[in-house]
Formats: structure tokens, C-alpha cells, sequence
């Protein structure tokens, strides 16, 4: 008996997807940690809080998308070497301003949220409601995210970056 009830064939498309978009939070996460560690500057009480809260709220986005792709029958990738290959974020290695830390994070967002989207479209294709239904929390999670950071970001000048 098939669980999942979708075409066996068609998965290991979308759950290919799955582990690239687990890659990058993965990496996206290693970076939230980064600048609550590292964040400086008049802004220090709310951001490095601000940057806990994602990081802590990413690790069970990270556990939803592994336990996805392993409820599609397949296997979740899970070594760092695995994650630096595959991941279109980056890891930070220079920590700016509060505000270079906030363009860096809408890039990141920008970029989970075209993977998230791109992902859904196939998801979509093949009838896989537990995968829409899971992305579609994550959008509209990260779209609020931005427009709230948007909103921070009025408080600086406007940078070219975004």
C-alpha cells in the first residue's frame, strides 16, 4: 500500500527540491546564529533577541522539511559538505552593521522565498498537499519576515542592496 498516494516516479523531483531548499536553511540558519552572536550596536537588545527568535523558529523548519522528505521515502541530506555544495546562500564570513546584517538576511529571504515557490509549483503538479500545505506556512511566514525587516529598515538610510 502507497502511504502517500503519489506517483513514486514523480517524487524524487521533489524531494530533491526538498534537500537543496534544506540546504540553504541549513546554511540560512548558521548564519542567523552568526549575527546573534556577533551583532553590534544601538540596536544590539533587539536584534541579537530578534535574531535568536529566527534562528530557534528556523531549526523546526529545518526538522519539517527532513521529516517531509522522509515521509516522500526518501533520505534527507545531512552533512555539512553536503550543504555547502548544494546551497545558493552562503555562509557569512564578515559581520557588518546591524544594518549590513539585516540587507544580507532580506537577500536570504528573498532567495528561500523563490526556492519555496519554485518548489510549490511542482508540488502542485503532482498532487503532493502535505508539501503545499508545509511550503505555504513557510511563504507567508517569510513574506510577513520581510515586510517586518522592511519596516525596521526605515529607522536606516536605504542601501543599494535591496
Amino acid at each position: 500500500m502507497d502511504y502517500i498516494n503519489i506517483d513514486t516516479r514523480k517524487i524524487t523531483k521533489i524531494t530533491k527540491q526538498l534537500n537543496e531548499l534544506l540546504a540553504n536553511y541549513q546554511i540560512y540558519s548558521q548564519k542567523l546564529k552568526a549575527f546573534h552572536w556577533h551583532v553590534k550596536g544601538e540596536n544590539f537588545f533587539e536584534l541579537n533577541v530578534k535574531f535568536d527568535e529566527l534562528y530557534n523558529e528556523n531549526i523546526l523548519k529545518i526538522n519539517e522539511i527532513a521529516e517531509r522528505i522522509l515521509t516522500l521515502k526518501d533520505d534527507p541530506y545531512c552533512s555539512l559538505k553536503e550543504y555547502r555544495e548544494i546551497s545558493t546562500i552562503k555562509e557569512v564570513q564578515i559581520f557588518g552593521s546591524e544594518r549590513n546584517m539585516i540587507d544580507e538576511l532580506l537577500l536570504d529571504i528573498n532567495q528561500l522565498l523563490q526556492m519555496e515557490k519554485s518548489c510549490i509549483k511542482y508540488a502542485v503538479e503532482i498532487n503532493d498537499f502535505g508539501t503545499i500545505e508545509m511550503l505555504s506556512r513557510f511563504i507567508a511566514y517569510r513574506e510577513k519576515l520581510s515586510w517586518m525587516f522592511f519596516r525596521r529598515l526605515e529607522n536606516y538610510k536605504l542601501s543599494t542592496v535591496i
